[in-house]
């Protein structure tokens, strides 16, 4: 099993190979248990983990602990992490029921359904009389029937676009809708403020306008390169952009205090535009929208959460489908596999949503030749530009998430080497100020989406590049108000019971 980075450094103070805790150092693991716990009430889920690890060091066989500390892991995205937490629980403990969902819970979180459903079989097998087992099990046995099912169409009808069964022309507007139109089908800087206004009053976009707006914006990022590279000149600057995950109302405070998008005031929205807030809808179709006005000047690439897998299980076809239909999700699924993967400023710096690669050696030339237009496969360059994370250690190592893996600051250095590159941008990971500054400055993340799900308590951040320099120049912001509508509230109901 994967360890916590606390834990790797001092494997020390606990009772050593062979020898059983003594009476004084269990009454010390169930105190620092208590304090972790606390931790955990408080959502300081990294003291949590820190305090937990300190108790599973002193007394390593109780299962417990490792299945707390799972659920800490759940809470901070460390899917991977946690998978093997409660996979020792049930190892250290066969009837403990609480192990077997954690695991569930962390394999549903990493789209892993068949694996879950085994635990949930598991939990019944234990509990025969427990309704709430019973429950979680069916519906996991429902998605895992669903999947099966959606395979086998995909493979009948390969790759026919939703846009050949549609038909634009004749949807009709209804008289008593009296939102935002487009103007002679396009869209136009009239059209994307009177959107913005409709949205923050919570109303709905007409489908038609909508599924415009999706044909449209599929024609401009299909002829986009995998790596798109743009030249800023000495006197201009652009703005970048981390995760944004649907929290509309902060979207909007970007744009108050930093400007609309325009052709002098540039954009990079660096994926992970949807899932978990629940305004993902309104996020993404005003990111669309700006995209289809400024081609070349508004950008957005792809995140871990454009893509099918993760919007089944965080919320984002829930949501389509609560304010539109199960069609129109399958046609932002089209569009998500046009976004592309990254984007090179000057030369100089590479800006992509996870990080670096599993294996030495990638360049441009690499990023450049990969085919995009797909879901992204479960390891290798796409699946890295998409999930990986930086560590501050040397060398590889395995994910927290379960997907892909960690770089060290030697691995940033060679790679920037070998690609006559200054520094990399990537967003992926929630940051307490916003940003966070590591690899002796040559990998920075950025991350746009403050008081995360409305529980991180984090600021949010966004970076100008000038031409002259390209520096980041960082800016920070704190959540604004917004309608009272839970994060989650789409996300799939079994994630939610598994971690809440």
């Amino acid at each position: 099993p994967v360890m916590a980075e606390g834990e790797r450094a001092k494997s020390g103070g606990g009772p050593g190979p062979g020898r059983p805790p003594s009476p004084a150092e269990l009454e010390r693991a169930e105190a620092l248990k208590t304090r972790a716990n606390e931790f955990f009430k408080g959502k300081d889920y990294e003291n949590a983990v820190k305090y937990y690890s300190s108790a599973i060091e002193l007394n390593p066989t109780n299962a417990i602990y490792y299945g707390n500390r799972s659920l800490a892991y759940l809470r901070t995205e460390c899917y991977g992490y946690a998978l093997a937490d409660a996979t020792r629980a049930v190892e250290l403990d066969k009837k403990y029921v609480k192990g077997y969902y954690r695991r569930a819970a962390s394999n549903m979180a990493l789209g892993k359904f068949k694996a879950a459903l085994r635990d949930y079989e598991m939990v019944v097998k234990v509990r025969p009389n427990d309704k709430d087992a019973k429950l979680k099990y069916q519906e996991c046995h429902k998605i895992v029937k669903q999947k099966a099912f959606e395979r086998a169409i995909a493979s009948d009808e390969h790759k026919r676009s939703v846009v050949d069964s549609l038909d634009i022309e004749s949807m009709t507007i209804e008289d008593e809708y009296s939102g935002p139109k487009l103007d002679g089908g396009k869209v136009t800087l009239a059209f994307m403020k009177e959107l913005m206004q409709w949205y923050k009053e919570q109303k709905k976009l007409h489908r038609k306008c909508a599924y415009q707006i999706l044909v449209q914006v599929k024609e401009v990022l299909a002829k986009l390169p995998t790596l798109v590279e743009t030249t800023l000149k000495e006197t201009e600057k652009v703005t970048v952009c981390g995760d944004t995950h649907g929290q509309y109302y902060d979207l909007l405070n970007i744009f108050e205090l930093n400007g609309l998008p325009s052709e002098s005031n540039p954009y990079i929205f660096n994926g992970d535009f949807v899932d978990r807030g629940s305004f993902s809808v309104e996020v993404i179709l005003t990111l669309f929208g700006f995209k289809l006005l400024y081609p070349d000047h508004f950008h957005l690439l792809r995140g871990n959460h454009e893509t099918d897998n993760m919007n089944q299980i965080y919320g984002f076809e829930g949501e389509v489908k609560a304010k539109y239909t199960a069609q129109m999700f399958a046609l932002f699924s089209e569009v998500f596999e046009w976004l592309p993967l990254a984007q090179c400023i000057n030369g100089k710096v590479l800006i992509m949503h996870g990080g670096l690669f599993s294996e030495d050696g990638v360049t441009l030339d690499d990023i450049r030749k990969i085919e995009r237009n797909r879901q992204p496969p479960d390891s290798g360059p796409m699946c890295d530009l998409l999930w990986s994370d930086p560590q501050p250690q040397n060398g590889r190592s395995v994910s927290k998430r379960g997907v892909s893996c960690q770089f060290g600051p030697d691995v940033t250095k060679s790679f920037l080497e070998r690609n006559r590159l200054d520094y990399i941008i990537r967003s992926h990971e929630v940051k307490p100020e916003g940003y966070e500054v590591a690899h002796d400055g040559k990998c920075v993340t950025v991350f746009s989406a403050p008081n995360y799900c409305d529980q991180m308590g984090n600021k949010g951040s966004y970076i100008h590049l000038r031409g002259s320099d390209l520096r980041p120049d960082f800016h920070q912001f704190t959540a604004v108000p917004h309608p009272n509508v839970k994060p989650m509230m789409y996300a799939n109901t079994l994630l939610q019971l598994g971690m809440m």
